[in-house]
């Protein structure tokens, strides 16, 4: 293989791009939340149950969503594949 072919040929890398696109949109969605439920949590502490709640679960889908998103990025880019 010649150090200047491309690792990745375009429609792989379009279809990482759209992957990247659509799991930054799922993270942005879930910050959205955590932060208005913190909001929520300072104007009224009552609301700080649902917030720890929410962390508690939504921070495991990011991390899975990352490292899916890693995992399929180290896939193309293995020498061979």
């Amino acid at each position: 293989m010649d150090t200047n072919d491309p690792v990745l040929s375009r429609s792989e890398l379009e279809a990482l791009h759209l992957k990247f696109r659509e799991m930054k949109h799922g993270i942005n969605n879930m910050f959205a939340v955590i932060m208005a439920l913190s909001e929520l949590g300072q104007r009224n502490p009552a609301h700080l149950e649902r917030l720890a709640k929410a962390v508690l679960e939504r921070t495991p889908d990011i991390v899975n969503q990352l490292t899916a998103f890693g995992e399929q990025l180290g896939a193309k880019l293995k020498p061979g594949s």
